[in-house]
Order: C-alpha cells, then sequence, then structure tokens
C-alpha cells in the first residue's frame, strides 16, 4: 500500500490518500504536481483505494508540499519524514 500525503497550508495535519499499486500512486503524485503550477488554482479531487468511501478535494494554491510513501503492515505509526527521539 502506498500513501499520498497533501501538506496544506495552515494545516498541521496532512491529508491522506492510499494505492495499491506504486504506478497508481505516482499517477496521483505526478497530478498533484501538475495541479499545483496551474494558474489560476484548480480544485484537486482524490479518492482512496484502502477507505473507498474516503474522498477529498483541495484548491491547488493550497498545496504546499505532497509526498509519497510506502506503507508497511507493521506500521511503527510515525509519519513518512518525521522521526522522534526513542531514548527516555
Amino acid at each position: 500500500m502506498f500513501s499520498i500525503d497533501l501538506i496544506l497550508k495552515y494545516s498541521p495535519i496532512p491529508v491522506s490518500v492510499q494505492r495499491k499499486e506504486l504506478d497508481a500512486a505516482k499517477a496521483v503524485y505526478h497530478g498533484v504536481l501538475e495541479a499545483m503550477k496551474k494558474v489560476p488554482p484548480e480544485m484537486v479531487h482524490l479518492t482512496c483505494e484502502k477507505q473507498t468511501d474516503k474522498e477529498v478535494a483541495v484548491f491547488s494554491d493550497q498545496i504546499s508540499a505532497v509526498v509519497i510513501s510506502q506503507k508497511s503492515a507493521t506500521a511503527s505509526g510515525r509519519t513518512p519524514g518525521f522521526f522522534g527521539d526513542d531514548k527516555e
């Protein structure tokens, strides 16, 4: 399973959708990149393959970053790209 996370301006929590195949995840990733370049901004509508009833729509000018990552079956509960010190 692959996750595509959208980092939105003025929002501390990313918006995520999932794809089962890498090619499909890359297609979403590149589609979001293209939408971010467009002037005037456009609505980006995404659906999720993991939660089929999940849908999200955001204006392309509100997206500040897009991240694609692979989700393993043994997820550690950490957000991709961030780490913490487990030492106590």
